[in-house]
């Protein structure tokens, strides 16, 4: 096989690999251990999803109701890119007997689509809208693990890590703002043992930058003057400015995110303490770098004597924070992608970051809505975190709470 994220290869009999697979998942389940064929991206979300304590024998809980979902879905970024992925996957599902659907980046399912009777079979494992099929609710299927690993993949029957969904197949592709990358959910299509050919993981990438095109023509490029910073949950931000985009390296992000927050601007030895917790580093070792991102960024952008950002920065770390101070907990929840530059060991990041994840998850605990909650918990910075666990479990109908209640005595167990 050549291409990693496509299941079988075209020479490849799918009932015997089923048999293959269903051994293999057993094995894992009981026992912990990776057999052949499991596909190494297969098998590091197998993992991802037993640390995350989903049963096999799970099933998707369903988080938004009827009147909770019509107007966060309408109101959703990827809603005006609706139109487009009907257009061009409306006919492949129908004629395909297959479903198309386009959930959030907490792979909550917004839109399920397709032919009655494939809609009526997918109902029975709760793949329908407003249902959460994360990686670490749902196990490995194709939209979570998707918006896991930010790439496109097939997910073929038992390498499902739900026993009840391993009848079936789909191949899903992440869907980004265009402007910022950041993901902003992902498109699917699912079906049975057919879709398990590359050409249909191909289909759906196309599907995926169609759509992101068209919400890049919907909404322009920012205007010339602006500075923007994306560095929550990325070790490289990315900073658009004067129609650029430019990844930055982990210690320009470092040095970008600090500055941001700093318009005053600082002294080489006040940035050198803010920047490495390695008091043996030379100042020569900072205007180094400096240099080189004077370099990358233009003169005009970094100003020295003290450093120093000519034009205000618009990051998406401040945006979460002013919509906490405002009170607007869910709006500074979907505007959070994660922690903070999560690998930087810069003081100056660590505190910034420590500061607005305990802001945030205060916040979320205060308000005690389980949807919120719920997109806290089963993101991978809060897979561990008692307290929102505690909180959502305290949140929700009386005939989801076992479940919750189980993980929280399982991770109480393990912080003690």
């Amino acid at each position: 096989m050549t291409d990693p994220w496509v299941a079988l290869a075209a020479d490849t009999d799918p009932g015997t690999r089923i048999g293959q697979l269903r051994r293999a998942h057993e094995v894992f389940t009981t026992a912990g251990r990776l057999e052949r064929p499991v596909r190494p991206v297969v098998g590091e979300s197998w993992r991802r999803s037993a640390r995350a304590r989903v049963s096999p024998d799970g099933a998707a809980l369903v988080e938004l109701g009827p009147d909770d979902l019509g107007p966060y879905r309408d109101g959703h970024p990827l809603a005006p890119a609706m139109p487009v992925i009907r257009e061009l996957m409306g006919a492949y599902a129908t004629d395909g007997e297959h479903l198309l659907a386009v959930c959030d980046a907490h792979g909550r399912l917004l839109w399920v689509e397709g032919p009655a009777v494939t809609r009526r079979a997918a109902d029975r494992m709760n793949f329908v809208e407003g249902a959460r099929w994360s990686e670490a609710a749902a196990g490995t299927n194709a939209p979570g693990t998707a918006i896991a690993v930010d790439r496109p993949v097939q997910v073929f029957a038992a390498e499902h890590f739900l026993r009840p969904v391993q009848q079936w197949t789909c191949a899903a592709a992440p869907l980004h703002d265009p402007h910022t990358g950041r993901v902003l959910g992902a498109v699917d299509i699912t079906g049975g043992d057919r879709l398990a050919h590359p050409h249909s993981l191909a289909f759906v990438q196309a599907v995926a930058r169609a759509a992101e095109s068209h919400l890049a023509l919907l909404r322009p490029s920012p205007a010339a003057g602006t500075v923007r910073l994306s560095a929550l949950g990325r070790d490289e931000a990315l900073l658009v400015t004067g129609g650029r985009r430019i990844r930055l390296s982990r210690r320009h992000s470092e040095i970008l995110a600090t500055l941001a927050r700093r318009p005053e601007g600082l002294t080489g030895d006040e940035l050198l303490v803010e920047l490495y917790e390695d008091e043996s580093v030379t100042p020569v070792t900072l205007r180094a770098e400096l240099s080189r991102l004077r370099r990358l960024l233009g003169p005009e952008l970094l100003l020295s004597r003290p450093y120093r950002l000519s034009a205000p920065v618009d990051a998406d770390f401040d945006t979460v924070a002013r919509r906490l101070a405002s009170g607007a907990v869910a709006a500074a929840l979907a505007a959070y992608a994660g922690p903070l530059l999560p690998g930087s060991r810069a003081p100056s990041v660590i505190r910034l970051r420590r500061r607005l994840d305990e802001q945030l998850r205060a916040a979320l605990v205060a308000r005690g809505d389980p949807g919120l909650l719920a997109d806290w918990a089963y993101s991978p910075w809060g897979e561990d975190d008692l307290p929102v666990w505690e909180a959502l479990a305290a949140a929700v109908p009386a005939g989801q709470r076992p479940a919750l209640l189980a993980r929280v005595r399982a991770l109480d167990a393990e912080q003690r």
